[in-house]
């Protein structure tokens, strides 16, 4: 008899265990089922062009998916497949500088690195000291960059703005020029190369008062009567040509730098030196959104499979060998995404997420990733928590805002996501608190 009991019993308990799995998963589906119909019915993603597409990173599953396989102007967004191809194809070490060595010269070619001299990097001077410590003469070759210095549909009027620098094989300062007002009434220019070419703006200047560059040369004018006090620096982007190139490297490592006379490339018999780690720049370039770093590592992959620095010839390397699966194809022109040539799909930027997901540890993922509420340019959003549960890239253009990345659900799950919007006119925050409500609901659901 208590045999019979103890048996019935265990049916009951299973029973029970069975109605409790079965109630748990129609929970589970109902909560799926409102967050679903909140991006399908939102009243605020209707009134603009929106695409979503959302995966399982551990199994690869596609969770959902609105209006995943239409073309969008990513903006920033094109970061993640710079940095994609830049983790395939580059070492730990930024490849700084080409070089051989001739007789009594020393023959060197730029490789893109955007480290020397630039604050964000540290100021690096690496390249200079070796530059600098040589008992040879000193010859720049420039016939490795077979590039324009301004990429494919870069908007002409922001040519004077600190997001837009010119590219080049051998960067100093970021190519760009830092002015600050002291307390004292001249600016102080940073590199002093560019003191003497400081000027006031023409009275008869209808343009507002404020520091700029004329845009065909380096000539830099200033507000006049001046401002008092002490003003924030400007970052402006100069020039580039291989003259001013040469002219700045004489001038900081206080010795004579001549262009070489015949136009070669590196051959087999050039060494390479190797700078800083890429950590920091591949953090600078997706938690500060860097248009500079970006352009230049893209360069540097060029050299690294083509030993030459040419943006387009990168891209389609990358498109045919590296990005070949991606569900659609891509229309990518530049490293930084400033260009609105670019048309990217959610699903296909989801799925270079999933690459990247597969390929680095965690870890450095989330080292890389702007975190919610906590770093780079999603700081004040998607936070809340003690620990951040989203790690995305921002993408903004006037009109245009993505995000996409990673999303750690309450359960400990990765998600992939990508929200993509084009076509709006009143600012984002509407679309953003929007996003947030989606993505604190798939932390909750998952």
């Amino acid at each position: 008899m208590g045999f019979f009991w103890r048996g019935i019993t265990l049916l009951i308990l299973i029973l029970a265990l069975g109605t409790s799995c079965t109630s748990t998963k129609r929970v589970g589906k109902a909560r799926a089922k409102l967050w679903e119909q909140q991006i399908d019915r939102s009243e605020v993603f209707g009134r603009y062009f929106m695409g979503f597409s959302l995966m399982d990173a551990t199994s690869g599953k596609i969770l959902h998916e609105y209006a995943a396989d239409r073309y969008f102007t990513p903006a920033s967004n094109v970061k993640i497949l710079t940095l994609y191809t830049c983790l395939r194809l580059l070492p730990d070490s930024i490849p700084a500088l080409r070089y051989e060595i001739r007789g009594d010269s020393l023959l060197f070619w730029g490789t893109g690195d955007p480290s020397p001299l630039y604050p964000p990097l540290g100021n690096d001077r690496g390249t200079l000291d070796f530059l600098r410590n040589q008992d040879r003469q000193l010859f720049f070759c420039p016939y490795n960059f077979q590039d324009e210095v301004l990429g494919a549909g870069w908007s002409w009027d922001d040519y004077p703005y600190y997001f837009q620098p010119e590219k080049s094989a051998l960067p100093l300062y970021g190519n760009l020029v830092h002015l600050e007002k002291a307390a004292a009434e001249p600016y102080q220019v940073v590199p002093r190369y560019f003191s003497n070419q400081l000027v006031p703006q023409s009275p008869d200047d209808y343009r507002p008062a404020r520091l700029r560059r004329r845009r065909d040369c380096n000539v830099f004018e200033y507000p006049t009567p001046l401002p008092q006090g002490p003003q924030a620096g400007v970052d402006i982007p100069f020039r580039y040509s291989d003259s001013l190139l040469l002219a700045l490297l004489s001038d900081t490592l206080h010795r004579p730098v001549a262009l070489y006379p015949r136009r070669i490339q590196p051959s087999r018999k050039s060494r390479t030196r190797y700078g800083q780690s890429l950590r920091t720049a591949y953090r600078l370039m997706m938690q500060e959104s860097d248009n500079f770093i970006s352009e230049q590592l893209l360069l540097t992959c060029a050299g690294q499979v083509f030993d030459t620095l040419n943006t387009r010839k990168i891209i389609d390397y990358a498109r045919q060998e590296l990005l070949a699966d991606l569900p659609d194809p891509v229309r990518w022109v530049d490293g930084s995404g400033l260009s609105r040539y670019n048309l990217l799909t959610p699903r296909s930027v989801r799925q270079v997420l999933y690459e990247l997901y597969q390929l680095v540890d965690w870890e450095l993922l989330t080292d890389l990733f702007p975190a919610g509420g906590q770093s780079g340019t999603i700081v004040d959003w998607y936070g809340g928590g003690a620990e951040p549960y989203v790690y995305a890239k921002t993408g903004t253009l006037s009109g245009v805002h993505c995000l996409s990345g990673y999303l750690v659900a309450q359960s400990g799950k990765v998600l992939i996501f990508s929200f993509m919007h084009n076509n709006y006119v009143n600012g984002s925050r509407e679309l953003k608190e929007e996003m947030e409500k989606v993505l604190r609901n798939l932390y909750l659901t998952y």
